[in-house]
């Protein structure tokens, strides 16, 4: 499906999938859809706050979401409530899909953080991923998401995402 300006459809529902179960499902103002690439614009979904020690979500935390229908991962920039830039989280996923005002994606546990000013690159739940079993269940969807991860995490540290996110 490829959207233009013209015929923009106001939101989109996320959902984001876990071993077969949605994990969460939130609305978002669809910004821009070229047929690949999905962007959209949504507040912290979180009940509360969520400190990860590296960076805390909380309640006026604005949320820039760009999706792939042909790459392995979602990269989010998130701003606070007045605008200020904390850092980009990466969840590794399956391509997105959207379909009758949804977009689906399911999240393969593999994560990264890249601070606002560069000085933090974090792989994040590396041993959740080994554990999902993933590599024995479908070794070509694991070697998918690894490859995504390593290549989220160059862009993170050779400059960030300015390129891939223009």
């Amino acid at each position: 499906m490829s959207v233009t300006s013209a015929d923009t459809p106001g939101s989109l529902e996320i959902v984001l999938v876990k071993a077969g179960r949605t994990k969460i499902s939130y609305p978002a103002e669809l910004l821009a859809d070229d047929g690949t690439r999905v962007v959209v614009r949504a507040p912290w979904a979180g009940d509360t706050a969520r400190d990860f020690g590296f960076v805390r979500f909380e309640q006026g935390d604005v949320f820039t979401e760009y999706y792939w229908r042909d790459r392995w991962y979602a990269v989010k920039e998130v701003r606070d409530s007045a605008g200020v830039r904390k850092g980009w989280y990466c969840d590794i996923t399956r391509p997105a899909t959207v379909s009758g005002g949804r977009l689906v994606v399911e999240d393969l546990d593999l994560d990264l953080w890249r601070s606002a000013d560069g000085a933090d690159v974090l792989r994040l739940d590396e041993d959740e991923f080994a554990e999902s079993g993933l590599a024995a269940t479908d070794p070509a969807a694991a070697a998918a998401a690894e490859q995504a991860l390593d290549e989220l995490e160059h862009l993170a540290r050779e400059g960030g995402f300015d390129a891939l996110l223009a």
